[in-house]
């Protein structure tokens, strides 16, 4: 949960970013918030959002993605996780629809375990968006990541290559994957 609070806050430093937190939890719990660009109001939705076991539903939050990119344009969608329950094949079919609308997929896998991590790779190649494996104990790493995202989301491409320049490690790391496919 403070990692991913510090995602929010890094975001809000790059200006002009809309944000929709969305979360699975338990047997079919899932929600989305409205689209917003504060940072404290996500912040404290994100707070509200406790910790229930259950599986992975990863092929739902890409459907709703998709759906949502039906009203609007999305520049980045950003999953952090560290398994997959699901069919990899319903996976990446929602991740195909994503693909065609022009959604790129950042994948922040902790840990790196497989199987996951081959479906995590798939999805971010699918969608011309990218893959990196954190450590759940260097935090600096993850914020990292989501700076560049956030870079990438408000400035594009060309915005994320000046910063990898410019910060190198795994925002450089990043733009040397995005839009590539396997």
């Amino acid at each position: 949960m403070n990692i991913q609070t510090e995602m929010f806050q890094e975001a809000s430093t790059v200006g002009g970013l809309d944000v929709q937190l969305v979360y699975y939890r338990g047997l079919m719990d899932f929600g989305a918030s409205p689209w917003m660009n504060n940072a404290e109001h996500m912040i404290r939705l994100m707070r509200g959002v406790g910790v229930v076991g259950g599986q992975t539903q990863i092929e739902r939050m890409l459907r709703h993605a998709n759906a949502e990119s039906q009203s609007g344009k999305i520049n980045a969608l950003v999953f952090i996780g560290d398994a997959v329950e699901e069919s990899a094949d319903l996976i990446l079919a929602a991740a195909g629809q994503l693909a065609v609308r022009g959604v790129p997929v950042f994948i922040f896998h902790e840990g790196g375990m497989e199987p996951a991590g081959s479906v995590f790779r798939q999805i971010a190649s699918i969608t011309r968006g990218a893959y990196s494996v954190f450590d759940a104990n260097s935090p600096q790493q993850l914020r990292d990541l989501l700076k560049a995202v956030a870079i990438f989301a408000a400035g594009g491409r060309k915005a994320l290559e000046s910063y990898g320049k410019k910060a190198g490690g795994v925002a450089l790391a990043l733009t040397h994957q995005i839009g590539k496919t396997s």
